[in-house]
């Protein structure tokens, strides 16, 4: 592809051979000043697709000399408004959604500019302490990766100036979108130059990204390698119904206890959830911890070291760890809780089956969760079979029409499947009422057994779930 020579021995000792197919067609393009629209899956590669054009382009260009203001024109205890260093100048930015993913492409982009030591990158991201920021800005360096909020607030006090600007990526735009980074990002954009090279990868080019790309893209080339919706076929894939909470945390407690479990993932809907978790495996003697965006970056950052070097086995987080987590040992993920939107589901099963592995994606469903996964399944073109644990089964039956391992959908409707038979109660029969005038029957009361007295009036309803059970 005609890389810079440092740039190939960093590719070689990292164990690289041959690109992915998304860099196989981004990095030509880039390499000859191309903006970019690109639409791959998670996992194919994307922080190499543009990082090692820009790298090879600063490669070939000398570095300017940059001085520090004077002495008399820094901050002193006296004018603590004013600027203490002049103003970074990067030669490329790149924008994340997330802390988690910024720190992988800084981590990333040290590795590919291993042997080229005069160009630095450097993170600026929330949670982060002010101090540190201006710290490594004041390196002025040619590569700086942030999350979009972080960014605005160093850019209103004056400490970056993007006329230099030559490259701009917007990694996983729309996650940037669907976080409420719209404003933000226009902002950013507007402070460019003009005549900048601009590359945007995201899983969809559809609807609101689309159009954005087209505003601030010239004549870009579009590429897209494996849509979003493309089958992880290294990753297998099992559904388990639950009655209620207490169903599905002891089942969550016996997956884990799989000894095939190298390391493993579990997904929560909310933070509170993600440290009741942890810490409740924890106690059951399991080596956890949690990661959600209420902790300090800091506890985030050891937390994630922690997760790599093999200290901890379960990571319980939020979708803050959907995307930018590039753990190779993660062989298990669970989704505790579905997640609100379809693409996430992707990302998160994502996780596992890194660099070529195998991986499993358990998900623990409510039976009145499915709505969502039909969703999940029409969005992944996927049936997910419906796995029993012997000892932990639902008392009540999958719904009719799923798919089971190896089977067909039966597309008989769920009450007509149990053969009159309540899925809760084996053996009641259900009582036709029409309900209002003009409605359709239901069938969601089991009648009375021959010889019981019926129920009083005003009893609480045996076939019906608690709010925590929903």
């Amino acid at each position: 592809m005609g890389l810079h020579a440092a740039l190939l021995k960093a590719l070689a000792d990292s164990g690289y051979s041959e690109p992915t197919p998304v860099q196989a067609q981004a990095i030509p393009a880039a390499i000859a000043g191309r903006d970019l629209l690109v639409s791959s899956q998670t996992g194919s590669g994307k922080t190499a697709a543009f990082m090692l054009p820009a790298l090879h382009r600063f490669a070939t260009q000398e570095r300017p000399a940059f001085m520090p203001a004077p002495r008399h024109e820094r901050q002193s205890g006296s004018a603590r408004g004013r600027q203490r260093f002049q103003p970074a100048q990067p030669k490329m930015l790149v924008l994340a959604p997330t802390r988690e993913l910024a720190l992988q492409v800084t981590a990333a982009t040290d590795k590919y500019a291993g042997a080229l030591r005069r160009l630095k990158a450097v993170a600026i991201l929330g949670g982060m302490p002010y101090p540190k920021q201006m710290e490594l800005l004041s390196r002025n360096p040619e590569i700086l990766v942030a999350t979009p909020g972080r960014l605005i607030d160093h850019m209103e006090s004056g400490k970056i100036d993007f006329s230099q600007l030559q490259i701009l990526v917007l990694d996983e735009a729309d996650r940037m979108l669907d976080m409420g980074f719209i404003e933000d990002i226009e902002r950013i954009i507007a402070a460019t130059p003009a005549a900048r090279q601009t590359m945007l990868f995201s899983a969809t080019l559809d609807g609101t990204v689309g159009q954005m790309a087209r505003k601030i893209t010239r004549d870009a080339q579009t590429i897209q390698v494996d849509a979003v919706h493309a089958k992880h076929e290294n990753i297998e894939q099992r559904m388990h119904f639950v009655d209620d909470l207490s169903h599905k945390n002891r089942l969550l407690d016996h997956l884990l206890r799989d000894v095939s479990i190298g390391q493993a993932l579990v997904f929560t809907a909310t933070k509170r959830d993600a440290d009741t978790i942890s810490d409740r495996l924890n106690i059951a003697g399991f080596n956890a911890a949690a990661l959600h965006g209420d902790m300090h970056q800091s506890a985030r950052n050891r937390t994630l070291s922690a997760m790599r070097r093999g200290q901890v086995q379960i990571l319980v987080a939020t979708d803050v760890a959907a995307r930018g987590l590039d753990v190779p040992t993660i062989t298990h993920v669970f989704n505790y809780d579905l997640p609100k939107f379809a693409e996430d589901y992707v990302h998160r099963i994502g996780r596992t089956g890194r660099a070529g592995r195998n991986g499993l994606a358990i998900s623990l469903v409510n039976h009145a969760e499915q709505f969502n996964v039909r969703k999940i399944e029409r969005f992944t073109n996927q049936l997910i079979p419906v796995s029993v644990v012997a000892g932990h089964e639902p008392t009540r039956r999958a719904p009719a029409g799923k798919a089971r391992p190896g089977g067909k959908p039966s597309g008989r409707p769920a009450w007509k499947a149990g053969a009159g038979r309540s899925p809760g109660k084996p053996g009641a029969r259900y009582e036709e009422h029409s309900g209002k005038s003009g409605a359709p029957k239901r069938f969601d009361r089991a009648a009375p057994r021959d010889g019981a007295k019926p129920a009083r009036a005003g009893a609480p309803d045996g076939n019906r779930r608690t709010y925590g059970e929903r």
